[in-house]
């Protein structure tokens, strides 16, 4: 039976693992292959990162929110293959060597970090023929590189603060992963599913 955050919000459902904002649109963890060992970069409620623990895969997920992992704990705390870790995701990816299967991260922490910092990190971690894959929204024609955004970015904020959110073509990013070692690149934007709706970029790669 899914848990309740203390009485109040009731666990969301977990049926498919989701690359974009559409229920249902697009591919699913057929992605990441079948990994033994992953981890999720900003999991937020942790809809991905236990769909795939069910799977049978040691899932963590990083996040920089106490808010969000707290919650992720209280729903999710019988799931044994599952853990959730509150932390910068280049500080976690710099201190813990286990080496991983997959590397992935959905909406979450790779728009929000400098892919030159956090790229040679995840080829650090990534076990050879392991995978890397995230998805972000489409970048906004001309708007690339880090964009100022603000926002009550992290949950539990009463005051709203400016982060930087990088956006690039799929060509761009497959130039960058390419120059970090990574090989097998595949971005795209997958078109949402009625007209006029904000895509999704959707990357994966891996590592020789």
């Amino acid at each position: 039976m899914p848990h309740r955050d203390e009485g109040k919000q009731p666990a969301p459902l977990v049926d498919r693992f989701e690359w974009t904002q559409y229920p249902g649109h697009g591919p699913g963890v057929e992605l990441l292959g079948r990994p033994d060992r992953a981890l999720d970069l900003g999991p937020a409620e942790g809809k991905e990162a236990v769909f795939l623990a069910r799977q049978g895969a040691e899932v963590t997920g990083v996040d920089l929110s106490p808010v969000q992992v707290a919650r992720a704990h209280a729903w999710w705390r019988d799931e044994p293959r599952l853990r959730f870790v509150q932390a910068d995701v280049c500080d976690y990816l710099a201190e813990d060597t286990e080496p991983l299967d997959a590397i992935y991260s959905v909406w979450g922490a790779v728009w929000f970090t400098d892919p030159e910092q956090l790229f040679p990190l995840i080829a650090k971690r990534l076990a050879r023929g392991g995978t890397f894959a995230f998805s972000q929204a489409e970048p906004a024609p001309g708007a690339y590189g880090p964009q100022p955004m603000r926002g009550k970015w992290l949950e539990g904020r009463e005051r709203e603060l400016t982060v930087l959110r990088w956006q690039y073509t799929p060509d761009a990013w497959a130039d960058l992963l390419k120059r970090h070692g990574f090989n097998e690149v595949d971005a795209t934007v997958l078109a949402a599913p009625e007209p006029g709706k904000l895509g999704t970029l959707i990357v994966r790669a891996g590592t020789a």
